[in-house]
């Protein structure tokens, strides 16, 4: 953390700032190896279906119940997740590591 702070505190004095106010919520992302974190802050996926909801909202504006709601964030979902069709680099490995991580938590 000192080493990226003096690096970087010259043309990121906020982020910096930032960085060391909220400490304790960032060390536990580098528990994590190098191919995890690549693949957690791989956002594209993430951003795509939040524009998928985005446009399910723009077309109805009012659900009239939560579970209305609920079932039309389902189906957006499983649609959205069809076009989902590439491969993340070392998965194999980042699979492995979380499954070892979370031992039970994610299907074999």
């Amino acid at each position: 953390m000192e080493a990226v702070t003096e690096k970087w505190q010259g043309k990121y004095p906020n982020s910096m700032k930032s960085w060391s106010s909220n400490r304790d919520a960032i060390c536990p992302i580098f528990k994590f190896s190098a191919e995890v974190r690549k693949v957690i802050y791989t956002t594209n996926a993430i951003e795509s279906l939040n524009s998928t909801y985005r446009r399910l909202n723009a077309q109805r504006s009012v659900f009239p119940s939560p579970t209305a709601l609920m079932k039309a964030l389902y189906l957006a979902t499983f649609e959205a997740s069809k076009k989902w069709t590439v491969t993340l680099r070392n998965w194999g490995r980042v699979y492995g590591e979380l499954s070892i991580m979370y031992e039970g938590r994610l299907p074999e």
